[in-house]
């Protein structure tokens, strides 16, 4: 009998009223958190694969157990998937012993998002897709710096790829981050109701099974 997925509950029901405040903030001050200790060893093992592999990029950020990313790498043969999550656990499911592992045009790595944004930033690679699926909503309304969009890294990860794609189940959480984006790019992100016709994620599988609404956002730089 397969387990349905219990619905986002939040007392909050309309864009957070402190977001604009944190990003403005965020913007005024560099983030300067060290980097945690494996992270700089696995971006440079991860750049001598990019470099060897000589294709373009696609960042699935929090990829879990890396079933985007083997899906994402089959609809887009032509590009280098990477999938990151900060879980051994997770991505040992795809055989991954010392933090990066790769098959065919996809590799995962783990690593901790925030520092591996700022590299990726910081080294200037051109990056056609970036993906946030299912992220966690964090519904209490004193959580909203957990969430990534009022989170001092969102202006570097936001400014990486030429189209960036945020998949949730929670409408608040759609809309704050197309307004965050909007404060960081002053462009406008279309957020919108979708219904997948092959699940990319088994987040994605279970939410559509137990009948929620799925939204995403989408912005192009």
């Amino acid at each position: 009998m397969q387990c349905l997925s219990r619905r986002v509950a939040s007392h909050q029901d309309l864009p957070h009223r402190l977001l604009s405040r944190l990003i403005t903030r965020h913007q005024g001050s560099p983030y300067r958190r060290p980097f945690r200790y494996y992270s700089r060893d696995v971006f440079e093992r991860l750049k001598k694969q990019v470099s060897l592999m000589d294709m373009p990029l696609i960042i699935d950020a929090g990829c879990g157990t890396g079933e985007s990313t083997i899906r994402l790498a089959s609809k887009y043969p032509d590009c280098l998937v990477i999938g990151a999550d900060k879980s051994a656990r997770r991505l040992k499911r795809q055989g991954l012993v010392d933090n990066i592992a790769g098959k065919d045009n996809y590799l995962f790595v783990r690593t901790d998002l925030v520092d591996l944004w700022r590299q990726l930033k910081a080294v200037g690679w051109t990056i056609r897709k970036q993906l946030l699926l299912y992220p966690n909503p964090w519904p209490r309304a004193r959580h909203i710096k957990r969430r990534w969009h009022a989170h001092p890294v969102f202006a570097d990860m936001i400014s990486l790829a030429q189209e960036t794609e945020m998949r949730c189940n929670w409408p608040v959480y759609a809309d704050e981050f197309g307004r965050a984006v909007f404060l960081v790019t002053g462009q406008p992100a279309r957020t919108e109701l979708f219904s997948p016709d092959k699940p990319l994620s088994p987040f994605e599988r279970k939410y559509q099974n137990s009948g929620h609404r799925l939204y995403r956002c989408r912005i192009k730089l």
